[in-house]
């Protein structure tokens, strides 16, 4: 209710005891949407923070401000000298206005996302300056046109059949909603007239509550049995309501956002972990592919007959099994692919084993950062906490029209391209020389690029799973294991005329993976 007629008509009478007299020595901006104006009387200071960042619309009056040495603009020249001699809300509506010695006034319009400062010289009732010039309409407000007249008389409720947003349209919605917790949607005219009179007689009383609801703190000039805080002097509550909302808020959200996003992370891990390990236990517990081909090339002879199906006896497990070659297939063509994925096999257990130890040391690690995190009171902190844990702490957004699928792999980024052109279009205009670039080997398929600007070391994890994305976005997409190239992307170029997606490369390293496509564990 900050920004509504009725703690404005509360605000302004305070504001003139305090400000009256106040000479104004400073206006300026240190971001596009706050505007700060310095007021200043016998060595006492007072400012005006105006902040109009959507959707946090606040504004307060504090004795201190400490004007940035940087990135700091002055504003309304015109006001330098100003001396305040009154502040007046303008009747039933969401604006009030400082006037000065000189006849000039300036005016806080307060209509939410739509609020402004403007500006307006003696007699004049077009705005020789306004902050947030977007807003074209503003620029021919004639601050006089916002004021209302309102009959609150029972004959007009009556006339309206009880309509409280027509009756009093400055209600604004916490008291629209106790209107609505007292029955009065479902009540008779006179249940409502008599709540209505309730209501107002409340809006009359000035004291000013604290409230927070849904990580939201807002105020209130209703009873409130859940009041973080409470004030008499309305300037007090909005200095309050700023800090709360603002600067604590903020820091909150920051800090929310930091927790969720290494509880993801974490989530993320123990889901591989605990996939990971059944496919160790699976791999470890099942018999290798080559006690099978040893069983065919024991019995060579028996596929002489020309037959393609045939049981043999497993002297391994003591049990027949039954072998099946495709057309035209040698059995020792199928024994050699079976001794393949034999010792690929192992490869993939050493790999597999390696990961779990470290997706198990980023587990312990994603536990003491939040840990950590739950400690931390104020922005100090998290700002130290941010520095100390560098690039996971950063949570980005994808742009969109991107010519490449977005992943986040153990804190670092990783981008898959959508198609041959994209790829192209991924290499040309958003690729960093030291990133890694990776491929299938001989083999279409996608650009896959692991971001590394700052050319830190690439975790060898992080190198896997890219690879496995590069293996699966390609046509060895079906392999047990499939070989992927990687390089820094320096040593990756376009020959002028080659086919989308064509690239020479230099330097480039081979590893063998498994083709994994995207899941919870790397998903955006």
């Amino acid at each position: 209710m900050h920004l509504n007629f009725h703690f404005l008509r509360f605000l302004c009478p305070r504001l003139q005891e305090v400000l009256t007299g106040f000479e104004i020595t400073a206006c300026f901006s240190q971001n596009k949407d706050e505007l700060v104006i310095e007021f200043q009387r016998n060595g006492k200071f007072r400012y005006l923070r105006a902040h109009f960042l959507s959707p946090h619309i606040y504004y307060s009056f504090p004795e201190n401000f400490q004007r940035a040495k940087r990135n700091s603009i002055n504003l309304f020249p015109e006001l330098i000298g100003e001396k305040v001699v009154s502040c007046k809300a303008l009747n039933y509506e969401r604006a009030f206005y400082l006037q000065f010695e000189s006849g000039a006034t300036l005016l806080l319009k307060l209509h939410g996302n739509r609020s402004n400062v403007l500006f307006y010289q003696p007699n004049e009732y077009q705005p020789l300056r306004v902050f947030r010039n977007e807003f074209q309409e503003d620029h021919t407000l004639d601050w006089r046109s916002l004021e209302k007249n309102l009959n609150l008389s029972q004959d007009r409720f009556l006339e309206l059949e009880g309509n409280a947003s027509q009756f009093l349209p400055t209600l604004g919605k916490i008291p629209r909603e106790w209107l609505k917790s007292k029955g009065y949607l479902t009540a008779n005219l006179e249940e409502r007239w008599q709540l209505m009179l309730e209501l107002i007689d409340m809006l009359e009383s000035p004291i000013f509550s604290l409230v927070k609801k849904d990580e939201e703190v807002y105020l209130s000039l209703l009873p409130e049995d859940k009041a973080i805080a409470q004030f008499s002097d309305p300037i007090d509550a909005l200095n309050e309501l700023f800090y709360k909302a603002l600067v604590v808020g903020a820091f909150e959200k920051e800090k929310r956002q930091l927790i969720k996003h290494f509880s993801d992370q974490l989530k993320r891990t123990e889901n591989y972990l605990k996939k990971a390990k059944g496919k160790l236990q699976e791999l470890e517990t099942s018999p290798p592919p080559s006690q099978l081909a040893d069983v065919i090339m024991a019995n060579l002879h028996v596929f002489q007959d020309g037959n393609l199906t045939h049981e043999l006896f497993n002297f391994y497990t003591q049990e027949p099994i039954r072998v099946e070659l495709k057309p035209k297939q040698k059995p020792q063509d199928l024994a050699a692919q079976l001794y393949r994925k034999s010792k690929n096999r192992q490869i993939e257990l050493d790999q597999l084993r390696e990961s779990i130890e470290s997706k198990e040391f980023q587990k312990i690690h994603l536990e003491d950062l939040l840990e950590e995190l739950g400690q931390l009171e104020d922005f100090r902190a998290l700002k130290e906490f941010k520095k100390n844990h560098g690039q996971e702490t950063k949570i980005s957004k994808e742009p969109e029209n991107i010519p490449f699928k977005h992943f986040h792999i153990d804190g670092m980024d990783v981008w898959v391209g959508k198609s041959a052109k994209d790829n192209d279009e991924m290499l040309r205009s958003f690729v960093h020389k030291n990133d890694t670039w990776l491929h299938a080997r001989q083999a279409a398929g996608s650009h896959v690029i692991i971001r590394n600007a700052s050319g830190k070391i690439i975790p060898k994890t992080v190198l896997e799973r890219a690879a496995s994305l590069a293996a699966y976005y390609s046509k060895l997409k079906n392999e047990s294991l499939a070989p992927v190239i990687y390089t820094e992307a320096k040593y990756v170029r376009k020959v002028k005329g080659s086919a989308p997606g064509m690239v020479l490369v230099d330097r480039e390293s081979t590893i063998l993976v498994k083709p994994q496509g995207p899941s919870e564990e790397i998903a955006k």
